[in-house]
């Protein structure tokens, strides 16, 4: 078996395989800041699958989300019922509002893709692989070269990325 595919299957289910690992984790995890940029990916067979690359340019970052509901909050001021609008629930995944929030963060980048790497009952943890369009190492590497466009600058707010393609039904 390769390394790579012993890896995927230690990440198929972490909490039975690596118990303590993951508590360490998860707590070192809380007290970091929501967006933590890393020097190399928690999950590297994850990674790679989605097209991360160690070299200049492609950073990865770790965002937290919070889990629960996303039901809009009541509108205090003067609406008829009808428009109150508090039952609906936003259409977006928890990896997209990932993604989304470490773009914000890093407006000059672009996300690749994303990847789980944790919960717990109150978070999710997902790593997001980051791609500077201008970098001349970026530029000259011909895999990426799609991500020069000024269509794919924005990808992640148009729903192009992996995750955002499966929340609107697109992909299994």
């Amino acid at each position: 078996m390769s390394l790579y595919k012993q890896m995927r299957e230690l990440w198929k289910s972490p909490k039975q395989s690596m118990p303590e690992l993951m508590k360490e984790r998860l707590i070192q995890w809380r007290q970091d800041p929501v967006t933590t940029l890393l020097e190399h990916p928690t999950r590297l067979d994850r990674a790679r699958s989605l097209g991360y690359k160690a070299k200049q340019g492609i950073l990865v970052v770790r965002q937290r989300v919070v889990r629960g509901g996303h039901v809009r909050p009541q509108i205090k001021s003067g609406r008829r019922p009808k428009r109150y609008g508090t039952n609906m629930n936003l259409r977006k995944n928890y990896q997209q509002i990932a993604e989304e929030r470490a773009q914000k963060k890093f407006h000059n980048l672009v996300v690749l893709n994303s990847y789980w790497v944790g919960q717990d009952g109150k978070h999710f943890w997902f790593e997001v692989i980051l791609v500077d369009p201008h970098h001349p190492v970026i530029k000259s590497d011909k895999s990426l070269q799609w991500m020069m466009t000024k269509k794919n600058q924005s990808r992640v707010y148009h729903g192009v990325t992996s995750a955002g393609k499966k929340g609107r039904g697109l992909v299994r």
